[in-house]
């Protein structure tokens, strides 16, 4: 019988709907044909139960499929009850307990007409502990009370469970590569929850080239003397060994080796054994095969079971033991083409263990980020050495190489308080400590230590809503040493010998229902919360087919050729993959294919392209460089239709952009649930705890920054390592910098999308100046019929984009759209624009190229700041309008405001907007080239501009100097490059008039 158990812990309700004024309320929960109930809380409308309950689970594999009601109650007069609502879970939210936290669900109604409210706490996990025994169930439940606690097998799909727990839901192989060029495996599809060939027609890329693949020879052991064995498998100039065992009479490899067709260099393959030695090693024998007799395999047939081969010793005698091996013709579809060494990836005189490390393909995982909310309140009790004088405390947060300040208090208390939020991001598992120390600013770049505290992030509440987290105080620990110290038998015989201890009272939380913002928003991979128990089910599947890189530009050269290494890598939500490196090659085949599962259509697939240049000894330290990347909304893509294109690799050097390349990808988005997708579009981009509690500008900058530095750290120290200039390139990291030519692009994009309006304007224009007699003609027929039948003004609105966007089908893109230089501004940027976007943040470069910059910075700046004034000048004439700055313009204007409302009283409406229409088209014969008389009255009506301090004088230099009964003033002007030199004789005084005016020059 399984040990898997269902713990359900039942915190509290709050807001519940009254029965006669009050309630006293209970919960039924009802699973697997088990039924549990808490305490009854008398009269209580909020009750607090804090009660936990252990189902058995019968069959494990169904979890998924299974649901679990809770229902709250009234109990009433005789035994009775009613209902107060219910709470319904799928499976499919069901997490181990490691990941669970307390949820708030929304109470639904039981029944058509019932009238629920409130909230209902649960914390809802799976465990498989045998020592934890199932709790007294219920009697039995009748039919009707059970009724629709299973689901049918065909709704959510399976949620992946980390190792904590033995995982029900999925097996080992959920991250592997799906095939989806053949005919798929019914027993994979149904395990990974992707539709089969019965929904789904199969596919043919077009490319022999991804049948291409010959798959070596796969050595699985041998029978031989005492030897320390081990094989060599040639095939030309190319040869793959395994590892040597020693002293092993029958030695096990399960070694497989991929030889290229494209590279073969023979037609014969040799697997050769020898024995490993301190000086030469031994030739022990050969097995040869002619490839000419080498049988094909296509998948889905089964692998090609190995045989036994005896070994033939240089005299021809096969008297060396056996060999046994399985040599066939492959696709990279096979099972064992993952993990094989492949002849591409390393040279022919490359065998070394490091190259092949750093050249093997590989599926990562990002770590589960959470945002770590601090809020220190306050200090008591701080014991500063200076008795004389009052703390001027501030609390220093620290978690690994983050580090946060609250602002400084002075008080005259020892009791100082800040009531501040500091937010900081950790990564799964939580080896770090939150650090907390209470600091004394005692003079300028001098702090004193008066406490710390260290807390395990581990032992950190968590939490998914808004709910508050109760505060705790914190003794605070003069020596790190002590502030790290595990709670024990030596803490509490300190706590006893200190009875009075400095504290700090803090309210800490891991955040689970925020998105930790690894990306930017705009090209997002992955946008659930980090908490599991709020993921919702997959609505389809992703499937990328990585084929080759043709036209790569020579990125090293070797031998006296230009040539690369090049791998591919690729980014959904927490899945990384990266490609084998195809070694010496500028048209490198990867044929390599993956799978994700998609949870919103508003994501976007990252795909990059690299130079590898840590395949040899000589080149450890080296940064892998970038060749270009390829990005593709998931929104774009058609359900079902696989899309095989070559996107360019475009890559923006300080010389300009260059194209270095193609990527021919294939990529299909299979929906899973049509409905799901479409509701979709109508939820919130990022989840509710991003709108209920917003995260300031700065914050999400800083923390994105911190995000993208634990996963690159991470992700570094994996074998081999995904370094962090990959990570960093493939976030997009510093794209938050400041950048001429972005800026310039961004402007170019705004001008482009209000470009329709312009040209609406520009023909209404033509339409009153009169252009076209006829078309003008039409418009007055269309604007009269709008006039008197204004109920077809939305009809005609929507009628008219529904036809625009019927016409506009035919144009649309067959293609997802990749990287356009022209959008970018990339193709007419100026060099210098191009150096300061490459410049380091802060800069390198010299005083000279600086202030040029600072000049131009200037420039554009001081144009932005003319707009703006104007706009706020024509919105101060607007305010002047009612508030009497000036007495005739607002007289005049109340005036008018009350002739108008008796005219726009007595006269229909329709009317009015007739003859103003009909005015304002009227013909160019009846129009003055005079600006019209209420123009000319909001231009004359006064702004603030009069009130502001501006330099009279557009200045490069200005110098006030003092004499004894004279004040001069010199102005250096520049106007279109004429300079001349000013000098006026303000005014004649005796210095006593003016005492407060100084006796030394002043420069401004």
């Amino acid at each position: 019988m399984s040990n898997l158990k269902l713990g359900v812990e039942v915190v509290a309700a709050h807001d519940l709907m009254p029965k006669d004024g009050t309630a006293s309320t209970f919960v039924e929960l009802h699973f697997d044909h088990q039924r549990f109930q808490t305490t009854v809380k008398e009269r209580d409308l909020n009750p607090v139960w804090n009660e936990s309950f252990y189902f058995n689970v019968t069959d494990p594999n169904d979890l998924s499929n299974m649901n679990l009601e809770a229902y709250v109650y009234n109990h009433g007069k005789a035994n009775t009850k009613s209902c107060l609502g219910k709470v319904c879970l799928t499976g499919t939210s069901f997490v181990p307990y490691s990941d669970a936290c307390v949820l708030h669900y929304p109470l639904e109604k039981k029944g058509l007409f019932s009238r629920v409210r409130g909230e209902l706490g649960l914390k809802v996990f799976v465990m498989d502990d045998p020592s934890i025994r199932s709790s007294n169930p219920l009697p039995a439940m009748d039919s009707s009370m059970d009724r629709g606690s299973r689901l049918t097998h065909s709704q959510a799909p399976l949620q992946q469970v980390p190792n904590v727990v033995p995982n029900p839901f999925s097996d080992d192989r959920a991250d592997s590569r799906y095939t989806f060029r053949h005919l798929p495996n019914p027993t994979v599809a149904q395990q990974q929850n992707i539709p089969s060939t019965a929904t789904q027609p199969s596919v043919n890329y077009g490319m022999q080239e991804m049948r291409s693949e010959p798959q070596g020879p796969q050595v699985v052991r041998m029978h031989s003397g005492s030897l320390d064995p081990y094989v060599e498998v040639k095939l030309g100039n190319y040869k793959g060994v395994t590892k040597h065992f020693v002293k092993q009479k029958d030695p096990e490899w399960n070694d497989v080796f991929a030889f290229a067709k494209d590279n073969e260099q023979a037609h014969t393959l040799e697997v050769v054994v020898k024995d490993k030695d301190l000086m030469k090693d031994d030739y022990v024998g050969f097995v040869r095969f002619d490839l000419h007799e080498v049988p094909h395999r296509d998948p889905p047939d089964s692998p090609l079971a190995p045989e036994w081969y005896r070994i033939e010793n240089k005299k021809g005698e096969k008297r060396n033991g056996e060999l046994m091996l399985a040599v066939w013709y492959g696709t990279q579809a096979d099972e064992a083409f993952p993990d094989a060494w492949h002849s591409d990836a390393i040279g022919p005189d490359d065998t070394s263990s490091a190259t092949y490390a750093h050249s093997r393909s590989k599926v990562y995982h990002s770590p589960r980020l959470w945002y770590v909310r601090v809020n220190v309140i306050e200090a008591q009790d701080l014991i500063i050495s200076d008795r004389s004088r009052f703390p001027d405390a501030y609390a220093k947060v620290q978690i690994g190489n983050q580090v946060l300040k609250t602002k400084t208090v002075q008080t005259r208390v020892l009791n100082p308080m800040w009531n501040e939020d500091l937010m900081f991001v950790a990564a799964e598992p939580f080896d770090d400590h939150l650090i907390v120390s209470v600091e004394d600013r005692v003079g300028p770049n001098k702090d004193e230590t008066l406490g710390r505290v260290a807390i395990p992030l581990n032992t950190v509440e968590r939490r998914a809503d808004d709910r508050n987290i109760r505060g705790r105080w914190y003794n605070l620990e003069k020596h790190m040493s002590d502030a790290l110290e595990l709670e024990g038998e030596q803490r509490k015989k300190d706590k006893e010998k200190d009875k009075f201890s400095s504290r700090i009272h803090l309210r800490v939380c891991l955040d689970g229902g925020y998105h930790v913002l690894d990306e930017s928003t705009h090209y997002s991979s992955d946008l659930r919360p980090t908490a599991k128990p709020l993921w919702k089910s997959a609505i389809g599947v992703l499937e990328l087919g990585i084929l080759n890189a043709d036209g790569l530009h020579p990125m090293k050269t070797r031998d006296g050729k230009g040539t690369a290494d090049t791998y591919c890598v690729a980014k959904y939500g927490h899945k990384w993959v990266r490609t084998r490196t195809i070694n010496n090659s500028l048209s490198a085949k990867y044929n390599e294919q993956y799978t994700w599962e998609v949870f919103d259509p508003a994501t976007v697939l990252t795909v990059g392209v690299f130079d590898n240049t840590q395949i040899f000894s000589n080149s450890n330290g080296h940064r892998d460089v970038k060749i270009g990347k390829v990005r593709i909304r998931m929104s774009t893509l058609e359900t079902g239709r696989v899309y095989t294109h070559s996107y360019p690799l475009l890559v923006l050097h300080p010389s300009g952009v260059k194209k270095m390349g193609e990527l021919h990808l294939a990529i299909r988005f299979s929906c899973t649930s049509l409905v799901n997708m479409m509701f979709k579009y109508s939820r919130p981009l990022l989840p509710k705890m991003h709108y209920v509690r917003p995260l300031t500008v700065v914050q999400q900058d800083m923390l994105r920054h911190q995000a993208v530095s634990i996963v690159a750290a991470r992700l570094s120290r994996a074998e081999p390592p995904l370094r962090k200039e990959v990570v960093e390139y493939m976030s997009d990291a510093d794209s938050h910098l400041w950048s001429m030519r972005r800026s310039k692009a961004n402007f170019f994009r705004l001008m482009t999308v209000f470009a329709g309006l312009f040209a609406v304007g520009k023909w209404f224009g033509e339409v009153c100046m009169w252009k076209n007699p006829i078309t003008t003609a039409l418009v007055h027929v269309l604007f009269v019929m709008l006039v008197c039948f204004p109920e077809l003004i939305l009809p005609t609105v929507f009628l008219y984009m529904f036809l625009i966007g019927i016409w506009n089908f035919r144009y649309r893109p067959r293609y997802p759209p990749h990287m356009n230089t022209r959008i970018s501004y990339a193709d007419a940027v100026h060099p210098d624009e191009l150096d300061e976007e490459f410049d380091t943040f802060p800069t390198t470069r010299g005083t000279d190229i600086v202030r040029m910059r600072y000049d131009r910075l200037r420039s554009v700046a001081g144009r932005i700041q003319t707009v703006v004034g104007d706009v706020a000048t024509q919105g101060e004439r607007i305010q002047s309008l009612l508030s009497w700055r000036d007495p005739r313009a607002t007289m005049l204007f109340i005036t008018f405001c009350l002739v108008a409302a008796i005219v726009l009283y007595v006269t229909p409406f329709q009317v009015l907007v007739l003859l103003g229409g009909v005015y304002f088209m009227r013909h160019p014969r009846f129009r003055h080239k005079m600006p019209s008389a209420p123009l000319n009255f909001f231009r004359r009506l006064p702004a603030r501009t009069d009130m502001l301090v501006n330099l009279s004088v557009s200045a490069a230099a200005l110098f006030i100097v003092y004499f004894d009964h004279e004040i001069h003033v010199y102005a250096k002007c520049r106007i279109k490059k004429v300079s001349f030199r000013l000098q006026t004789s303000v005014l004649s005084f005796h210095p006593s008039r003016f005492p407060a005016l100084p006796r030394p020059s002043i420069q401004l």
